[in-house]
């Protein structure tokens, strides 16, 4: 007898992470060009982070980020 399967329609995972990037960024008179050549990503990369369309982040990418601006992660990330 055939087993048989249950499909789930794909949808698309609701998270409660905001990302603040763009404060902390203006506090420390940084732009996004220059974090993301001090970082070593494309500022495409940075900007999809930025506004919070990104579905992941590097650890190695964070601490970078952090360090350049001399912040921690929860400074850049929150849960609402």
């Amino acid at each position: 007898m055939p087993r048989r399967t249950t499909q789930r329609p794909e949808v698309e995972e609701q998270h409660g992470v905001s990302v603040h990037l763009d404060a902390v960024l203006a506090d420390r008179g940084m732009t996004l060009t220059e974090l993301a050549d001090r970082v070593g990503v494309t500022v495409v990369n940075l900007s999809v982070l930025k506004n919070g369309r990104a579905k992941a982040v590097r650890f190695s990418t964070l601490t970078q980020i952090c360090r350049v601006l001399e912040c921690q992660p929860g400074d850049i990330l929150r849960v609402d």
